[in-house]
């Protein structure tokens, strides 16, 4: 049989297996994994691992932000920066916007899509207005049409559901199948605490992370899953940023509940004192939850080598620092309340977490393409299509040389924003070679696909729901 394409001469690595085959690919499948295959056209991998293509489950892209605010990233630039960055599927969020219904806010959003991606894609739904036709009619559809995950907030004025609103989603979430993620943050605590900072006159960007404390994500932790275990749901736990937090996960899974955790790059890599500096440079750091301190990044280390973890995600949420519509907006510029929320970093997570994790021997090969593919894939009903090199697999695939080494910069990344919080950051271990469903999109380090080539993802249900049950 001659295939499409053959990679030879590469380190396969999935999250269970390391071994030395060729890959061959016909008609976007992964459809052979032997010795000696021939194929139209051959890449050869020596040197390289053969990883499934990265998953990135946790992204904003183009989603409304605010009055006079603008996000940096447009489907076409977002989903180019994280090809670059190794990545073959992103999930971005569709926010309900309260007053409007799901389906309104998905026709929007598949609009913005269509005909703009660099990879493949599929939404999350965020629920802000948790009404009884979206209860009852709106969700149950949209689960059936395989959008199956949604998320809420629990902070955000514009966003956050009370205890009963939440209880409410988590009730249709076991209903239809779907899994229900949760943003841990007490809001009324930080109210309380900005309205301190205020009266105070402190109104710098490092104000943010003093009124977003560690306490108020470990008792929103802890509440997000007491209430998933009164309704007796599977629940996603996200950007978890301290240990206090991620204690929170290991003691409901010791009582048996079914509870994912995802953690990011800004709390391995990032730090409160991040937000400090001159000329209201901080604010190039303001995300929610914000950095913490050294000390916990050893702690978040801690459960990304145990296993507390399962997903490592960017959150990716792109704003323009030096931007009338972005952190320096006109109230920004002087008030850490109005400096927009979230950092760009879809296309640093790989090789953040590789070059960390990896090349510094905290975590092998396996766990890495766990953590930011098969695990994905998993809990988010891409599996086994997405997130594995296995015959019947879509040919994601990325070429990864795990001896190349680069200094980050912003001039050399490919998304929206006019900054990466990574800004000289050293790293060992680089995609190079990224093709998505059999096509070579970038190769050597350039771009060799369309904006057209990604297309958009319905979903199974949760691997985490089918085993509930």
């Amino acid at each position: 049989m001659t295939f499409d394409l053959v990679i030879t001469g590469g380190t396969i690595a999935t999250a269970a297996d390391v071994f030395k085959a060729d890959v061959g690919i016909k008609d976007g499948v992964v459809t052979a994994l032997g010795i000696g295959l021939e194929g139209a056209e051959t890449i050869d991998a020596t040197g390289q691992y053969v990883l499934p293509g990265g998953i990135d489950s946790h992204v904003h892209i183009d989603q409304p932000s605010g009055e006079g605010i603008t996000m940096a990233d447009t489907f076409e630039t977002g989903t180019l920066s994280g090809l670059f960055g190794g990545n073959t599927t992103l999930l971005p969020f569709c926010i309900q916007e309260k007053g409007k219904s799901l389906r309104e806010a998905l026709t929007q959003y598949h609009a913005k899509a269509e005909g703009n991606c660099y990879t493949d894609v599929s939404f999350h739904l965020v629920i802000s207005d948790p009404s009884e036709a979206v209860l009852g009619q709106e969700l149950p559809a949209a689960v059936e049409d395989g959008y199956t995950s949604f998320k809420v907030f629990m902070t955000y004025e514009n966003l956050r559901l009370n205890d009963a609103e939440i209880l409410a989603v988590m009730d249709t979430a076991r209903r239809t199948g779907a899994l229900a993620m949760v943003h841990c943050e007490n809001e009324d605590a930080i109210r309380f605490l900005i309205d301190r900072h205020v009266a105070e006159g402190r109104l710098e960007p490092a104000s943010h992370a003093t009124t977003r404390p560690l306490a108020v994500e470990r008792e929103a932790t802890h509440r997000a899953i007491s209430l998933a275990e009164v309704v007796d749901v599977p629940v996603v736990i996200v950007h978890v940023s301290n240990g206090a937090a991620m204690e929170e996960i290991e003691r409901a899974r010791a009582r048996g509940m079914n509870v994912t955790g995802e953690t990011c790059p800004q709390y391995i890599r990032l730090t409160e004192k991040d937000l400090e500096g001159m000329n209201w440079e901080g604010a190039k750091q303001v995300c929610s939850p914000p950095p913490r301190t050294e000390a916990e990044w050893e702690n978040i280390w801690r459960g990304i080598e145990n296993g507390v973890f399962d997903v490592f995600s960017s959150d990716h949420c792109p704003f323009r620092y030096d931007d009338d519509h972005g952190k320096l907006n006109p109230k920004g510029r002087t008030d850490f309340r109005h400096i927009p929320n979230g950092i760009p970093g879809v296309e640093t997570r790989l090789p953040i977490l590789f070059s960390e994790g990896v090349s510094k021997g905290r975590i092998d090969i396996n766990r890495f393409v766990a953590l930011t593919s098969t695990n994905h894939a998993k809990t988010y009903g891409l599996y086994p299509k997405k997130g594995t090199i296995a015959v019947g697999s879509d040919a994601d695939i990325v070429l990864w040389d795990p001896q190349a080494q680069t200094t980050i910069r912003h001039a050399d990344l490919h998304g929206g924003s006019d900054y990466t919080p990574y800004e000289g950051l050293e790293v060992k271990g680089l995609p190079k070679t990224v093709i998505l469903r059999g096509k070579v999109m970038v190769k050597d380090g350039a771009l060799t696909g369309t904006k057209a080539d990604g297309k958009y993802l319905p979903r199974e249900k949760s691997m985490k729901v089918r085993r509930k049950g």
